[in-house]
């Protein structure tokens, strides 16, 4: 495995600049040392981590480099944007989604995250060629994952949420999925600089925005959760939209989805119960921070959604949280939005069938813990919450 200090000089070298972002350091650091001294990664899921990390970093010290040598990038404004998050596994993407059926938002697009440089707006030329890169990785990476795209709603060119932006900064939760890494998960909640970690998440949004015409950013990611009040102050005048599930029902799809991933990158069997005993402390975690916000004076800024409601009719509820955010909601967006949702109802994509028992998940256990949140957001369980929608298992 190589070490911190072994990543960042390749990386130095792939980008042509130093890095001067050293606080950061400490973050990859406590990532690498938690990699290393888990279980043993397999030859193929070792050279995965090496390159993801090279390479994240990599992009990051390459920004800097576009910034050192076009200094008005960091006077790109990234005005008010709306924050999409809420619980892994409880229908942020389809909400992202739909998001993306309306033309006054501006996400992410896939290839931006595989191959973020050069600014899409300076080198306009690059963009198929990118497009063209990012759908022949997908295509070799999917096989990896067992029923991928019933675990993750993925489209070439579709809209991408802000995991491999956090990468760059070496704090995103989503790490904990992909590796055996409790240290480094409990590191990342409890001392992590956010705040530095955003600031390179705001370069990246600028240095895509640079030179073309500035929409607002509607912007994705479940584990945005942890860091609420960090996105606050990145982002003055933010506003956020939050998606609540079963958290039953999520712990059991975020234990698969775990499972999947690191049993392509470990060399011996992944222990499903393990899976099952971290992710319900993560999904814990998360929801304490979660609540710690929604009781403080900024919970206003938050809409809620109900995952529920929002598969049965998502223009209505899209229209709900339009007005919410002071938007109407146009003719076209509203025909675009019930559009994609006829065309992509529950399963389409196949089932993405789970028990919880694989996981030594007691259903009533889980649901006592998370009763907090449960009740202060009044979640019904996924049986009743699909029954009352109107919508088939």
């Amino acid at each position: 495995m190589l070490t911190a200090a072994e990543i960042i000089a390749k990386a130095e070298v792939k980008a042509g600049f130093r890095d001067t972002e050293t606080g950061l350091h400490e973050n990859l650091a406590a990532l690498v040392a938690a990699i290393d001294s888990g279980p043993a990664l397999s030859a193929t899921g070792l050279a995965s981590v090496e390159n993801g990390l090279v390479t994240r970093s990599a992009e990051r010290i390459e920004g800097l480099k576009w910034v050192h040598e076009y200094p008005e990038i960091a006077d790109e404004q990234i005005a008010a944007p709306v924050i999409l998050t809420g619980l892994p596994r409880s229908g942020t993407t389809y909400l992202q989604y739909l998001f993306d059926r309306d033309d006054r938002f501006r996400l992410i697009r896939t290839w931006e995250a595989l191959a973020p440089m050069p600014p899409p707006g300076f080198d306009p030329a690059s963009v198929a060629q990118r497009k063209a890169q990012e759908s022949a990785v997908r295509a070799r990476s999917r096989p990896a994952v067992a029923n991928f795209s019933a675990l993750h709603l993925h489209d070439d060119d579709g809209s991408e949420e802000c995991h491999a932006f956090l990468e760059q900064g070496y704090a995103a939760a989503g790490f904990f999925n992909l590796y055996d890494v409790p240290d480094f998960f409990d590191f990342l909640m409890d001392e992590v600089d956010l705040d530095a970690v955003y600031a390179v998440h705001r370069r990246q949004l600028q240095l895509l925005q640079w030179k073309s015409s500035p929409r607002r950013w509607a912007l994705k990611y479940p584990n945005h959760v942890i860091a609420l009040e960090a996105l606050e102050r990145t982002y003055p005048g933010a506003r956020f939209v939050m998606t609540h599930r079963d958290p039953v029902q999520l712990l059991a799809s975020i234990s698969k989805m775990t499972l999947a991933l690191r049993s392509a990158r470990y060399a011996q069997p992944v222990d499903p119960h393990k899976v099952g005993r971290q992710m319900t402390l993560f999904v814990r975690r998360h929801i304490d921070r979660i609540l710690a916000h929604a009781r403080s004076a900024a919970g206003e800024r938050v809409t809620h959604v109900d995952y529920y409601r929002l598969q049965a009719d998502a223009a209505g509820v899209i229209g709900e949280v339009h007005e919410r955010l002071g938007l109407d909601t146009p003719d076209r967006v509203g025909s675009a939005i019930a559009s994609w949702h006829r065309d992509n109802p529950k399963n389409a994509r196949g089932a993405n069938d789970y028990a919880l028992e694989q996981f030594g998940i007691d259903a009533g256990e889980v649901t006592d813990l998370f009763s907090d949140y449960i009740s202060h957001f009044d979640i019904p369980s996924e049986r009743e919450g699909l029954a009352r929608a109107g919508v088939s298992a």
